[in-house]
């Protein structure tokens, strides 16, 4: 499984939802939904194109993280 880290890299380079889709020429409402859902299914092509704004690595917006047990959930 895998978390999205896009709000928080964002965040701490100063952008914010509208900002960082003009910029990154990515529609708003999918920016909004990749910035409130860190699991939300997301193009290679989009996260190329705001990893490139934020002056990433693709791999830097996706963060391994192990699926929690069946009891768990």
């Amino acid at each position: 499984m895998y978390r999205l880290r896009v709000k928080e890299i964002a965040q701490a380079q100063g952008y914010n939802i509208s900002t960082l889709s003009r910029r990154a020429d990515v529609p708003l409402i999918t920016v909004r939904r990749i910035w409130n859902n860190p699991r939300y299914r997301v193009r290679l092509d989009t996260l190329e194109r705001i990893a490139e704004v934020l002056n990433v690595g693709v791999s830097d917006l996706i963060e391994d993280v192990p699926e929690k047990p069946e009891q768990e959930k």
